[in-house]
């Protein structure tokens, strides 16, 4: 066994070698919180926000089941839509394969508040939504410090390739593009750094990082013992 795993206390006792044995512990909640208002529409990467989101959703959802852990899932959009409390299984697949997409314009501070009144135990909460801009995500931004302060928050911000490569452009060829890029991205770093503060753990990354990445950190969480 490796070193790190001698119980050295118990070995001096016994006068044998022993090593310790850590499991992770299992049935913990999880809350997949999904918008799929209109700004979940959007195109990234030739498929809808809202679908790179329910594929990472569905992945994350086998993992924690696989892992003993219990899920449930939170939709919203104008208004909150759906709820089904955490549980055991995987209940929750076919209600994120059949989410209907919705054209309304998606309320965060009402659904995230209601989300923080229904939860009654300490969960771990991957909220998937979108936000224009600094002004329009302020309200968003506090309501998900708030949750942060009693559960563990996870944030997923989608990058979109296409706006990356506009920023990129030089001003004289393309420069009205490559300055609306650039006013995006600031707007989005500024809102990303902003949650962090707020203690939001937030994954920035493109469509075919998403769900690698969100199940990956699910994982390292849990075997931490923090999720």
């Amino acid at each position: 066994d490796s070193l790190r795993r001698v119980d050295w206390k118990r070995s001096a006792r016994q006068r044998r070698m022993l090593s310790k044995e850590t499991r992770a512990e299992r049935n913990h909640n999880i809350i997949i919180a999904l918008d799929h208002g209109y700004l979940m529409r959007e195109e990234i990467a030739g498929l809808p926000k809202i679908d790179h989101a329910i594929n990472a959703a569905l992945a994350t959802a086998w993992a924690a089941a696989v892992g003993g852990d219990q899920v449930g899932l939170y939709t919203f959009h104008a208004r909150p839509h759906s709820w089904m409390p955490p549980e055991a299984g995987r209940q929750i697949f076919r209600a994120l394969a059949e989410l209907s997409y919705e054209s309304a314009e998606s309320n965060p501070t009402l659904a995230l508040a209601t989300l923080q009144a229904r939860m009654r135990r300490r969960s771990l909460v991957i909220v998937f939504s979108d936000f224009v801009d600094t002004t329009t995500s302020e309200l968003m931004v506090e309501h998900l410090g708030r949750l942060s302060r009693e559960h563990l928050v996870i944030f997923i911000a989608l990058r979109d390739p296409v706006t990356e490569d506009q920023a990129r452009q030089p001003v004289s060829t393309l420069q009205a593009a490559a300055e609306s890029a650039s006013d995006l991205l600031r707007d989005r770093r500024i809102v990303i750094e902003r949650l962090g503060q707020l203690g939001v753990m937030v994954l920035d990354v493109r469509p075919d990082q998403l769900t690698p990445r969100l199940v990956s950190t699910y994982l390292d969480l849990k075997a931490r013992e923090v999720a």
